[in-house]
């Protein structure tokens, strides 16, 4: 519950620090200034690292490291959904017009409902994690959690710089 918490709370926190307002169309919209682009990149940031700081166990459980644990594997696929979702309205301001540091492509925003898709597809594979561990299909965990896995390599394959 405290962790959930820390979660709603570093959403809640990048939410009302934003400087840009949520899609409403699904079209990214320009960033105006260097401020404005370097602000929405530390928010896209710190949701990524909170996506692969929940990855990391469920990759060294799918890869045998440590031995599989139900109750993480939820909490986790649970975090990363959560995560997965607001990745639309970060990603939705378009900040390759300015010099900042990132590691998102220009094509993110050339090929946006591509991208949303594939945001999607990592919250679908969450959700569907989730359910495996609700309906104790242990034998499926590696598999879930590898399809999981899959969504976030298939958006850097396409739209992260190396």
């Amino acid at each position: 519950m405290k962790k959930l918490m820390l979660i709603s709370g570093v959403s809640l926190g990048l939410c009302l620090s934003s400087s840009v307002a949520l899609a409403d169309d699904h079209e990214p919209k320009a960033a105006k200034s260097e401020k404005q682009a370097a602000n929405q990149v530390t928010f896209r940031k710190s949701i990524l690292q909170l996506v692969r700081s929940n990855m990391g166990p469920l990759g060294a459980m799918a890869k045998g490291n440590i031995p599989m644990d139900a109750e993480v594997i939820e909490t986790n696929a649970e975090r990363i959904a959560f995560l997965g979702n607001m990745m639309h309205d970060y990603f939705s301001l378009d900040t390759s017009a300015f010099s900042v540091d990132t590691e998102a492509k220009s094509e993110i925003w050339k090929n946006y409902a591509d991208f949303t898709s594939k945001t999607q597809d990592l919250v679908d594979a969450a959700d569907n994690l989730t359910q495996l561990v609700a309906s104790k299909e242990d034998s499926e965990y590696r598999k879930g959690i590898a399809k999981l896995g899959a969504t976030c390599k298939a958006c850097h394959d396409e739209y992260k710089q190396d």
